[in-house]
């Protein structure tokens, strides 16, 4: 039972699966590594994740609806659905709550933190940690922005490209490259480092030996934020590739800052972040094989450390499959 999530490298994870405005009144069900997730609010606006399969005949839950009561109700039999997906009704069948115990839907820790609800792709009632969340999303005085297209790419494929730096001239090179651009000669050397952290690693590149470029960090499994300096300013640039199927990845782009935030210059600068994320779109969804594949089978050089960590990282756990996770202490935030 959902072993999608294995076979995509992905589970015992925490991961965004939604924006918080996505999810009102009525249920949204979603498609996360080939696993069918429903998102729904109780009557106090807290949100719950089940798998979307009820237990009695295999009927998604996301075409039901909520009650007054906060419980999710099947729309085949009427089977109802509390938050941590006990039963707590099954008509024309009454029984005691503690025989009801075993006709439960299957629940998944879930956190709604920064305007984005979180999931952790195992099944129970609590996770081992919290999810690495961005400070700055929730920080007075900060401007944020959300965008999600969906990509035809295996999320690894997008993951590599959301931390590679050397493509930043060729791919953007009239954007966020155009500096880099107008720098480079036939001779130029770019440099690169990778640090561990407590949440992945965090890379920064220079060219011919100058100053630090940016600092972007990993957020296992599928984020990224790079930091953009700016003296003074928080500009902090957020991407979530969120695995659908073996083919899909839902890219999630939120953007946070505390300068331009008003009409109608935040709206031009919003527009501008969507634009540099689809001159990626091409690049990535050409290649091929979709899924990254092991580090021999494709030709690699020294500007490509920060990818190849994160493949080596991806190819080893989709090996291993789920793991049992142990608790551990809360790691610090990042990319706060």
């Amino acid at each position: 039972m959902l072993d999608g999530f294995a076979q995509e490298g992905f589970a015992d994870v925490w991961t965004p699966v939604a924006m918080s405005r996505e999810v009102g009144k009525k249920p949204l069900g979603l498609t996360l590594a080939s696993e069918r997730i429903v998102l729904f609010r109780d009557n106090e606006g807290r949100v719950s994740a089940l798998h979307d399969q009820c237990p009695h005949r295999g009927v998604k839950l996301s075409l039901g609806k909520v009650g007054e009561d906060g419980c999710l109700e099947c729309p085949f039999h009427g089977w109802r659905f509390a938050s941590g997906g006990a039963c707590s009704h099954i008509p024309l069948n009454p029984m005691p709550e503690e025989k009801r115990r075993r006709f439960s839907a299957t629940a998944f820790p879930v956190r709604e933190r920064g305007g984005l609800i979180w999931l952790y792709t195992r099944p129970g009632a609590e996770a081992p940690e919290e999810p690495p969340f961005p400070e700055a999303l929730e920080r007075k005085g900060v401007r944020v922005h959300m965008y999600a297209e969906t990509w035809k790419a295996h999320w690894t494929r997008p993951m590599e490209n959301m931390l590679d730096a050397p493509h930043l001239p060729f791919v953007h090179r009239r954007t966020i490259g155009m500096g880099v651009r107008r720098r480079i000669t036939k001779d130029s050397k770019m440099e690169m480092e990778v640090s561990p952290t407590p949440t992945g690693f965090r890379t920064s590149w220079r060219l011919e030996g100058g100053p630090a470029e940016a600092d972007l960090d990993w957020m296992r499994p599928n984020g990224m934020c790079l930091t953009v300096p700016i003296p003074d300013r928080l500009l902090r640039l957020h991407m979530w590739c969120i695995p659908v199927d073996a083919h899909h990845t839902r890219m999630l782009q939120v953007t946070a800052r505390d300068f331009l935030k008003l009409q109608p210059f935040a709206a031009v600068l919003d527009a501008f972040t969507r634009s540099v994320l689809r001159e990626d779109r091409a690049s990535v969804e050409s290649s091929a094989p979709s899924e990254v594949p092991p580090v021999s089978q494709e030709r690699s050089v020294a500007t490509d450390r920060a990818t190849l960590a994160f493949r080596r990282w991806y190819l080893e756990r989709k090996k291993r499959g789920p793991q049992e996770v142990a608790p551990r202490p809360e790691a610090p935030s990042l990319v706060g």
